[in-house]
């Protein structure tokens, strides 16, 4: 693995993991939770602390654990190889299920931009797969670097929107957006829209870690890490309540409640027909990032759990540019798959239970590595330990019991799969041992 990456990296892989395409759809489905204006923002800032919280708790993990494999490395640490086993499949399949849905996005986008491409959603998907596998292949250079300027211009893209819906009056006989549902109704309690609300806006939140999986190629983890991580905490927020800010100024809360895709409709209200177009060109620049950012991700899991012996040797094997091409490879080849079988539907359901549960890991791990390992040199401390992380672990706890209630049919398939992996793990750590001996 190549020591060459740095501060500026970290924040673009965050800030391009963590917003995805959810920031042009989550705020009409959160305001129709709530019907109110000051519960939407409430729940957003609600979710950025949350995120910052977060990210202070596993930045000490990463300093004081600083190697390639993220969520997996900290809990083999605390709980061994079994249960580190479990973690690094469950993270992994996310990170590929991840990449299928934006691929998946990509075409769909790509198909607004250019009608005649409707008919090859998943053409276009399996290419842009194929496009961003092949540019990191090529070395990490050439995938951070495509990180930092898919990232740079999302971020720029979205601030655009937030300024022109700002400071351009709407334009005169566009109506404003049918509602086509409005789900704060008698039917549902505050209790219940907050409830909903929080889980839609901790999963558009998702992603805030991923600095994590590059403290083995970082120059200086101990100083960058925390800088990335909590930037990316802050920069997220900052720029989830500014865009919430826009739509809510050009659509209100009736006409923000009432729509499914809330971005292109304020967008055609104060550009015209052309607004449409620049969302869907901003998100295909938004669903480039996340999905660079996940190839980037997933190897990155297998060679750790290769290294430590619980998954092949050969998967450890890493190119000059400080790619680990096998294990891109089979991130690449399972997306596409996914992508080609259209089962990744089912498992983006199912993965939404598990990274809440991967989450819970990384808390757990923190707790029993302070009490067990208090020597292991620590160039971050987690804030106000051990409030804050039982706090988020609670409210993950939390989370994780909702989705569980809300979705009892593949949270069933989640226990399965983990069960399943658990088994596997007994075999692959017994043969480990053997291996050894």
């Amino acid at each position: 693995m190549l020591r060459i990456l740095g501060f500026g990296f970290g924040i673009a892989v965050g800030v391009g993991n963590t917003i995805g395409s959810g920031i042009f759809r989550t705020p009409g489905e959160v305001a129709g939770y709530l019907g109110s204006a000051s519960f939407l923002f409430f729940v957003w800032i609600w979710g950025g602390i949350y995120a910052l919280l977060c990210s202070s708790s596993i930045t000490e993990l990463g300093t004081m654990l600083p190697t390639a494999g993220g969520w997996y490395v900290y809990s083999r640490r605390a709980f061994g190889d079994n249960i580190g086993f479990v973690v690094g499949c469950c993270d992994w399949t996310m990170q590929c299920v991840g990449n299928a849905y934006m691929a998946v996005a990509l075409g769909d986008f790509t198909a607004g931009l250019f009608p005649a491409l409707a008919g090859h959603v998943q053409f276009v998907a399996v290419a842009g797969l194929a496009l961003l596998a092949l540019l990191n292949w090529i070395g990490l250079r050439a995938g951070s670097y495509t990180q930092e300027i898919t990232s740079l211009a999302k971020g720029v893209g979205l601030i655009a929107l937030v300024v022109a819906c700002f400071t351009i009056s709407p334009k005169t006989g566009i109506s404003a957006p049918a509602v086509i549902t409005h789900l704060f109704t008698e039917q549902h309690s505050l209790f219940l829209g907050l409830l909903l609300a929080m889980q839609a806006v901790i999963i558009t939140y998702d992603g805030w870690y991923v600095p994590i999986y590059f403290v083995e190629e970082d120059l200086d983890p101990s100083r960058n890490l925390p800088r990335a991580m909590i930037g990316t905490a802050l920069s997220c927020m900052v720029i989830f309540v500014l865009v919430n800010a826009a739509l809510f100024h050009v659509l209100r809360i009736d006409g923000l409640a009432g729509s499914l895709t809330p971005a292109s409709d304020a967008a055609m209200r104060i550009l015209g027909g052309r607004g449409n177009q620049a969302i869907l060109l901003l998100s295909v620049v938004t669903i480039l990032s996340s999905t660079n950012s996940g190839l980037l991700v997933g190897p990155r899991i297998l060679f750790a759990m290769a290294r430590d012996g619980l998954m092949p040797a050969q998967v450890t094997s890493v190119n000059r540019g400080g790619t680990p091409t096998r294990a891109l490879f089979l991130c690449s080849f399972a997306s596409i798959a996914m992508v080609l079988t259209g089962t990744f539907d089912t498992l983006i359901a199912i993965g939404s239970i598990l990274f809440v549960a991967v989450y819970m890991s990384g808390f757990f791990s923190l707790l029993v590595l302070r009490k067990r390992e208090p020597e292991l040199p620590r160039p971050y401390e987690a804030w106000w330990y051990p409030w804050s992380t039982v706090a988020v672990l609670v409210a993950s706890a939390g989370f994780l019991v909702g989705s569980i209630v809300g979705d009892p049919k593949h949270s069933l398939i989640a226990v399965l799969l983990i069960g399943a992996s658990y088994i596997a793990s007994i075999f692959l750590v017994s043969k480990k041992a053997y291996a050894v001996d």
